[in-house]
């Protein structure tokens, strides 16, 4: 299992149908609202050996109201 984290960056008023939108598509293990230069802070895991970037680009990127995304992958959980 492979762990990691999205920021995404929406457009002004639409953070909380972003949101809505992750929560129902039940991809995000965890979603956030976060304060700086982005506005959610999203969870995922995936099977080992599935393409991270793929995932990113076609099941987050896709949601209306997305405007940026930066990933951060995990190594290890302490």
């Amino acid at each position: 299992m492979q762990t990691f984290f999205v920021q995404i960056k929406c457009a002004l008023g639409r953070t909380y149908e972003v949101a809505s939108a992750l929560a129902e598509a039940e991809i995000a293990s965890e979603i956030y609202s976060i304060a700086g230069d982005y506005d959610i802070l999203a969870k995922f895991y995936v099977e080992s050996g599935v393409d991270i970037g793929h995932f990113v680009g076609h099941k987050v990127q896709v949601i209306p109201g997305i405007v940026d995304t930066r990933t951060m992958i995990t190594f290890k959980a302490f």
